[in-house]
């Protein structure tokens, strides 16, 4: 769901953020190894020096791989270790972190063949970022109307979380829709808090609401 990789690349926050960085709300208890990928996450993305960032990353990946190879049919850990690669891929942007996004958008694929509902729909709205942060044709596979069916669907099977409404708000004032971004993004920051998340909930609220200021700003001065 998804952090940093705007050159349009992976900005995110799956995060952070892209990506990225989504991390929507679970829908029920991931396995250990899949929950202590999820928290070092927060970890990383929200506590981690700029400097370290990409090192740890690459150290999580490494983790999130472990725990897909321990359980290859679960799509939290396949939608886990997209975030996280999504995540590396941020920290590390150009042209190298391509690669890194299209193994995330592998692990996201599989995971909606899986699971489409998992974490709360999260593998759509990650892929989702992924199609509208990654650039287009013929240097990635950027696509915004795919990203726009993606964001759309993770919104149908989580219509009220913070991701989903973050990143569908960031979209549509990618996309030059600003009053629509702040419908989402009041959305965003009105969405319940999810137990066992406090510090990806403190991160991405802060996201929201700087983001929301910019938007607001922008539709103040028309």
């Amino acid at each position: 769901m998804y952090t940093a990789l705007r050159n349009r690349l992976i900005a995110t926050a799956l995060g952070a953020a892209l990506i990225a960085a989504s991390t929507t709300v679970l829908a029920g208890d991931p396995s250990p190894q899949v929950a202590a990928v999820r928290d070092r996450w927060a970890e990383v993305n929200y506590n981690t020096p700029k400097a370290q960032r990409e090192a740890a990353f690459e150290a999580l990946a490494k983790q999130a791989a472990a725990a897909k190879a321990a359980q290859p049919k679960d799509a939290a850990a396949l939608i886990w270790e997209g975030i996280v690669l999504s995540s590396h891929a941020g920290e590390r942007g150009g042209l190298g972190a391509l690669g890194l996004a299209r193994q995330a958008r592998a692990d996201f694929e599989q995971a909606l063949k899986l699971d489409p509902d998992a974490l709360d729909g999260s593998a759509y709205t990650s892929l989702g970022v992924l199609y509208y942060q990654v650039p287009g044709w013929p240097l990635g596979f950027g696509d915004d109307r795919k990203a726009r069916e993606l964001l759309r669907k993770g919104l149908k099977v989580n219509p009220d979380g913070i991701d989903p409404n973050y990143f569908y708000g960031d979209f549509l004032r990618d996309q030059g829709d600003w009053s629509g971004a702040a419908a989402a993004l009041e959305k965003a920051l009105a969405a319940p808090p999810r137990p066992g998340r406090e510090l990806a909930d403190q991160g991405r609220r802060k996201e929201v609401a700087a983001l929301l200021a910019k938007v607001r700003a922008h539709l103040a001065a028309r």
